[in-house]
């Protein structure tokens, strides 16, 4: 089910981005199916202890309602939104529906494997995708590989209209940023969890699975937290990079804002 989710989406927004009267609806649907993946996942985050999935399924809600509201009103900011989710779609299916999201696996799970050797913590690998430490197995799935968060930056880079200069240099920032230090992050991740470096409060972290305590700290909390600071950081170089996305951000978060703060009674 959450697999069809997913593809659902994925037509609807490629639908929105054919030029006909009724491609805002498309993106409506497209932004419905993303929230109801996102409480879909819910109960498998909850299961490992992970609460940032889940509270984003929380904080979807109103913006799929204000989203979905300016779509039907045409608004240019959020049509612009949508191309960008639209052209993210474009770039990730390929790795979503085809062998290349095995072989693009296989890949990484090899790098990963190199560098773990390379820093003194080598690692047998049990399977194309899944390497072994300590008597510890860790699976590398699609969403350990970087090409969600690669291909949400270039969807967003394609919002505004780009010279041939900015879009090579988005993309020379974009791509081998975060797929370098995704490498890293799964390296460090799993020299913690094999290492058993952080063994600590199993009544939140731990979920019954022995030594599952210092995954958690160091996927589900630290590295998670890096990455956002690195997304950030990488939005930040976007909008140096192109300035015409800066004041698009900065309309997009005016917009949402003063909806928010209308649907509290704050702004009358």
């Amino acid at each position: 089910m959450k697999e069809l989710l997913v593809l659902f989406s994925c037509l609807f927004f490629l639908a929105f981005l054919v030029p006909w009267r009724l491609r805002h609806y498309c993106a409506v649907l497209g932004w419905t199916c993303i929230v109801l993946f996102l409480f879909a996942e819910v109960p498998y985050y909850l299961s490992i202890n992970n609460l940032l999935y889940p509270v984003m399924a929380l904080l979807s809600v109103p913006f799929l309602v204000i989203t979905a509201r300016h779509l039907l009103a045409r608004e240019t900011l959020v049509m612009h939104l949508s191309t960008a989710a639209a052209v993210a779609f474009l770039m990730y299916a390929p790795f979503a529906y085809t062998p290349l999201g095995d072989w693009l696996i296989s890949v990484v799970v090899g790098q990963t494997g190199w560098m773990l050797q390379a820093f003194g913590y080598p690692a047998h690998q049990l399977a194309w995708n899944m390497l072994s430490r300590n008597n510890f197995r860790v699976e590398i799935i699609l969403a350990c590989t970087g090409i969600q968060a690669i291909a949400i930056m270039l969807g967003v880079v394609s919002a505004v209209r780009t010279t041939t200069r900015q879009k090579v240099l988005a993309f020379l920032l974009v791509v081998p940023t975060i797929y370098i230090l995704n490498i890293v992050r799964n390296t460090a991740v799993i020299i913690a969890y094999t290492g058993q470096w952080f063994p600590f409060l199993p009544e939140i972290a731990g979920n019954g699975e022995f030594g599952y305590e210092s995954f958690f700290w160091a996927h589900n909390i630290f590295a998670e937290c890096l990455a956002l600071l690195l997304l950030i950081g990488i939005a930040w170089g976007l909008f140096r990079i192109i300035p015409d996305l800066a004041d698009f951000a900065t309309g997009l978060v005016q917009l949402y804002s003063r909806d928010i703060r209308r649907a509290v009674g704050r702004d009358r």
